[in-house]
């Protein structure tokens, strides 16, 4: 019997969508087309030094001992699919979603099995089709280390998974006629990487300069108030309440972009905006201290239960 051991390792998980109904329209062709991607596939995780483990029907697992060569690898494996796809007829054409999972598993003779297994599966079948879905333990270690943007996709329940799963889309592509256009691979290319240096990375669905941008307008129209207000001054500072509302909008856009747990950044927002009301009516009692107490303590009760299920916030 082969010895079972524990080991991190990263897990790349990739299955066709719409396989059985491209068998039904013709299943010599669909199995020929599935070879043929398969293989390119295998190819292209060979030389990014990864191990296919497994293949079973559509679908296809390997290993990296590298997060960022089994991230670069995907990257490659669409572009070079989607060469492939160009040159066939829409109902010929053979889309592969892909889920990745940085995880701990229990590895016997050449398989692994295990969450860390599970987890990358239920990220590949929650990937569009010729996409790329990654764990959060996955984006942690690629984030600085490729030049590609990231969707964050907040925390998607999963199938037999206890919690939901902080997860990432790889973007792969641009909307047509915005942005630089990066050059594809062709198919049987070698894998490079120059047509990524030209991707800013970004770790939200939003770009930064648009993001500066709404909060300059919120800054300006808040300064604009304030400034209304002094110059008209009849002993009442009426701009208070505004620049608070101004304010909770400026954290309700940061909690949208924010990497944190939404749960808590939401009781943070909440907070800050019932310390700025009990400020602005002060009459010498600090009765914002008992919601702000309740708050932290429901932080840190939902903080220390992600920490234990080993969940990033």
């Amino acid at each position: 019997m082969s010895e079972t051991r524990r080991k991190l390792t990263t897990i790349f998980s990739a299955d066709v969508q719409d396989y059985t109904r491209l068998m039904q329209v013709d299943e010599e062709r669909t199995l020929d087309t599935l070879n043929q991607y398969r293989d390119a596939m295998r190819r292209l995780i060979e030389a990014h030094a990864g191990r296919v483990i497994n293949t079973w029907g559509d679908g296809l697992i390997a290993e990296f001992s590298s997060v960022v060569e089994a991230v670069r690898a995907a990257i490659d494996v669409q572009h070079e699919l989607a060469g492939y796809n160009a040159k066939r007829l829409n109902d010929a054409r053979m889309l592969f979603r892909i889920g990745i999972n940085l995880g701990d598993v229990i590895a016997e003779g050449d398989d692994i099995y295990g969450d860390g297994v599970n987890v990358a599966a239920r990220l590949q079948a929650s990937a569009p089709p010729g996409g790329i879905v990654i764990s959060s333990t996955v984006f942690d270690q690629v984030r600085n280390k490729l030049t590609v943007g990231f969707d964050y996709l907040g925390e998607l329940s999963l199938k037999n998974i206890e919690g939901g799963i902080a997860s990432y889309a790889v973007r792969i592509g641009e909307d047509r006629g915005s942005g630089p256009q990066r050059p594809s691979l062709q198919p049987g290319q070698p894998p490079h990487h120059d047509h990524l240096r030209r991707i800013q990375t970004q770790a939200h669905p939003e770009p930064l300069p648009f993001r500066r941008a709404r909060f300059g307008v919120l800054a300006t129209v808040a300064a604009g108030i304030a400034a209304i207000n002094f110059l008209t001054w009849s002993g009442y500072f009426w701009a208070a309440w505004p620049l608070l509302a101004f304010a909770a909008l400026a954290f309700g856009l940061w909690v949208r972009t924010t990497r944190l747990d939404r749960f808590v950044a939401m009781l943070a927002m909440v907070g800050f905006v019932l310390l700025g009301i009990n400020l602005i009516t002060w009459s010498g009692t600090f009765w914002a201290a008992w919601p702000l107490l309740a708050f932290a303590v429901a932080g840190s009760i939902r903080w220390f239960t992600r920490q234990r299920s080993g969940v990033r916030s």
